[in-house]
């Protein structure tokens, strides 16, 4: 009972629990549009919950993009991000675009909500760009936009952090993928700092999510196989799939490592996508994904049921 609204395509989301309550937040386009790939530009983020992660209520829509006449910083698209409790608030991390810039920027925003129903953007948006001290800024010939997205945030010791989608400034053009790092006092103010997670294997490592299990730390994120670097495809042992992979750290900043080279769950086509990796209600650790393509190329707009996840003695996790 994947959660499917019949004049909409969903993808990307992120989770919220409140209680006994499970929030999710997703992106969503109208299927009205001519051609998928449009759907990336008319976007609004919509909410939905469940109390056991499979059957869902569908809830008035969370964000939308500022008015285009605006010229704001999101005037032209409201895209992924994560939700943290913190004092009576909920606070919201989007990524954000502007349309006088293409949508070729990406910059990071935030909302507040004290109901995870009406939300209310911060008024000194953005709060959150690429320093150009670690991170590669936008140049067509490297990449095709300015990486900075899909920001999860959560607490350590003391203080927030933020992992972000980004590139580095370090080797060839394929393999700058990077996990960015920022942290903040009050969920406001943010000072980049170095990556997390170094370039080498791919161009970019979307929508990263951190989750502890077994004393071990995993930075969940996925990945096309168009955006793998050159050497990786170099490497017998590279499949060419589409998914969700993760890395391993000894403590939530890592470093980071990668226990074997196999995806969590991924295929040639790219059906299971943005992975997410929660625990359901009676505390079993689950996989949820957003259902993308099909082996034909169609493209779903679902978001997949929880797929029950082992964690074995070493380490490695699957998917059952």
């Amino acid at each position: 009972m994947a959660l499917h609204i019949p004049d909409k395509w969903v993808w990307d989301f992120w989770c919220a629990q409140d209680g006994a309550d499970y929030h999710i937040f997703y992106l969503q386009a109208p299927r009205s549009l001519k051609e998928e790939r449009l759907r990336h530009w008319h976007v609004s983020v919509g909410h939905a919950v469940s109390t056991d992660l499979v059957n869902w209520q569908v809830l008035p829509d969370a964000l939308a993009p500022s008015p285009e006449s605006s010229d704001l910083w999101d005037n032209f698209t409201t895209w992924t991000g994560s939700i943290i409790y913190h004092d009576g608030l909920w606070y919201m991390f989007y990524t954000g675009v502007n349309r006088a810039e293409e949508g070729l920027i990406q910059r990071i925003g935030l909302a507040t909500s004290s109901d995870l129903m009406n939300w209310q953007k911060h008024e000194n948006n953005p709060v959150l760009e690429a320093n150009p001290k670690w991170y590669e800024q936008l140049d067509q010939s490297l990449w095709h936009d300015q990486a900075w997205r899909d920001p999860w945030v959560f607490r350590h010791n003391g203080r927030f952090h933020a992992f972000i989608t980004a590139r580095g400034l370090e080797g060839e053009p394929s393999a700058r993928g990077v996990v960015a790092h920022a942290i903040s006092d009050d969920l406001v103010s943010w000072q980049c700092q170095p990556p997390v997670a170094h370039p080498g294997e791919f161009g970019h490592l979307e929508v990263p999510q951190l989750v502890e299990i077994s004393g071990r730390w995993y930075l969940i994120f996925c990945v096309g196989h168009e955006q793998y670097a050159n050497a990786r495809r170099a490497r017998a042992s590279s499949a060419n799939v589409t998914g969700t992979h993760y890395l391993v750290g000894d403590s939530p900043l890592g470093p980071f490592k990668m226990i074997e080279d196999s995806f969590l769950l991924a295929d040639p086509f790219g059906m299971n996508y943005a992975g997410k990796v929660l625990r359901d209600p009676e505390g079993n650790w689950v996989l949820m994904t957003s259902l993308s393509w099909t082996d034909n190329g169609g493209f779903i707009g679902k978001i997949a049921d929880p797929m029950p996840i082992t964690v074995h003695p070493d380490g490695r996790l699957t998917v059952d």
